[in-house]
């Protein structure tokens, strides 16, 4: 469902509108707050599930200024490049499972760090071109990816990924403490804290409530003896981005399952778009408005590309930024310049990667529990604005059936050719696969296409 839009006098500051310093370096900071620990999360967990622990002050580095520069891009809109509004570029999640399947594919070969990096840059550089062409043909697009196909792959992506933050609430992959009560005790304390903070009346405690929680369960972790803080010292004063610093490799299994996020990615950030339009009083129908989309999706693919480039994750507009914008009624695509800019300066300091670092995995899985069951939830939502009549939940009980099933069974596979294994091994891509050729396949109902009519171009949720 789309954020409801504000009436004129709600917005204190129109798109095209140019506040002053102050007021746009405040607003400015508070989307920053609001998006700083999902842009440093995805670094957090790849890195310490692959074992890519020395590089992590790098990669966190290199995640918030890759952040800030395709920020400031989909602000300022260069030769029709960005949306030319507040669209927050940060790390994904939903490229969490593709990205990890990757890494311990090359982990399984016997590859270092420095190979795993390769490999998943490798792929992602490749991805961000589809998504780049893919912007081309957003209308076309839709036809094929439905919302009813994004809802599954979106539910996929967050039921697959709570395993993860389950992992690491329980002390970390293979870790000698492994669910001792006081790991379980640290997740369950942060979870409780996030829990209560977001049923908070007041907009910022909410907005504050994982960076609050994560703090709160470090402290908690110190007392308790299981956070020991080590000397940054060593850490480099400043980190400066270094193109290709891993190398460059390519894999057809790593890229099709990362392909497919791509794909999935493009059609949610429209929503994202759409919503973003309504909120600053822009319309929703038209060329202009195509013009936006198009822009904002080639926005998202030249930052996925940069990120590839300089040793980040992929990117995506963040929503949550959207109510950051309904909250603070400032709309102005300048406060994205400054956006960028210090989500740039941020990235300059390395220490900041190393002191996160330093997160004890039990708090940090309580925090992405909630995370990863938002992104499910966002996913269920999505489906409950279908038209579920019989087709729709027959194409969704396969897919999850499918999807949930392998990720039950992961060898269930292991008989068939490698390219397929790693393929089809992912919940998310069997899943998605499943739905998408079902969408395609099974005739719509008259209702069903009644509903579609009577929708506007833009794909809600």
């Amino acid at each position: 469902m789309q954020p409801e839009a504000p009436d004129a006098h709600d917005l204190i500051y129109g798109l095209t509108d140019r506040p002053k310093p102050a007021p746009a370096i405040l607003a400015a900071l508070q989307h920053v707050l609001a998006a700083f620990v999902g842009i440093i999360t995805p670094p957090l967990i790849i890195g310490s599930a692959l074992g890519l622990g020395a590089y992590l002050p790098y990669l966190i580095s290199m995640a918030l200024m890759v952040s800030g520069v395709g920020t400031f891009i989909q602000a300022r809109r260069p030769f029709g490049i960005g949306a030319g509004m507040i669209c927050l570029q940060g790390t994904s999640f939903a490229f969490l499972g593709a990205v990890l399947s990757a890494g311990f594919m090359v982990k399984q070969r016997g590859g270092s760090p420095e190979d795993i990096m390769a490999m998943v840059f490798g792929v992602c550089f490749f991805g961000s071109i589809v998504q780049m062409v893919l912007s081309r043909f957003i209308g076309q697009l839709r036809r094929v990816i439905t919302p009813l196909v994004t809802g599954i792959v979106i539910t996929l992506i967050g039921v697959s990924l709570i395993k993860v933050g389950m992992t690491d609430l329980g002390g970390g992959l293979n870790a000698p403490d492994f669910g001792e009560p006081i790991n379980l005790a640290l997740g369950v304390f942060v979870l409780l804290v996030i829990i209560l903070l977001n049923r908070s009346n007041t907009p910022w405690v909410r907005l504050s409530a994982i960076i609050i929680g994560l703090a709160a369960g470090s402290i908690a972790a110190w007392f308790g003896g299981k956070l020991d803080p080590r000397s940054i010292s060593d850490v480099a004063l400043i980190s400066m981005p270094v193109p290709l610093r891993f190398g460059f490799s390519f894999d057809w299994a790593a890229f099709l399952p990362i392909a497919l996020i791509y794909l999935i990615s493009s059609i949610e950030t429209v929503g994202d778009l759409t919503a973003n339009c309504m909120l600053s009083r822009e319309p929703i129908k038209g060329p202009g408005y195509i013009a936006r989309l198009k822009g904002g999706v080639l926005g998202d693919g030249v930052s996925c590309m940069l990120a590839a480039t300089f040793s980040a994750f992929p990117n995506t507009t963040f929503a949550q930024n959207n109510g950051v914008i309904q909250l603070t009624g400032v709309a102005s695509r300048y406060v994205g310049l400054y956006i960028g800019a210090i989500l740039f300066l941020l990235g300059l300091f390395p220490v900041i990667g190393a002191i996160l670092q330093q997160i004890p995995k039990a708090v940090l899985g309580g925090a992405t529990l909630v995370m990863f069951g938002s992104v499910a939830a966002a996913g269920v939502r999505i489906l409950a604005q279908s038209p579920l009549d019989r087709r729709s939940m027959l194409i969704i009980a396969t897919s999850l059936g499918v999807g949930l099933g392998i990720a039950a069974q992961p060898t269930l596979l292991h008989h068939l050719p490698q390219l397929a294994q790693n393929l089809f091994d992912s919940a998310i891509t069997s899943g998605g696969l499943t739905a998408i050729v079902m969408s395609l396949l099974l005739p719509e109902g008259k209702e069903a296409i009644a509903v579609k009519k009577q929708e506007p171009q833009a794909l809600e949720h």
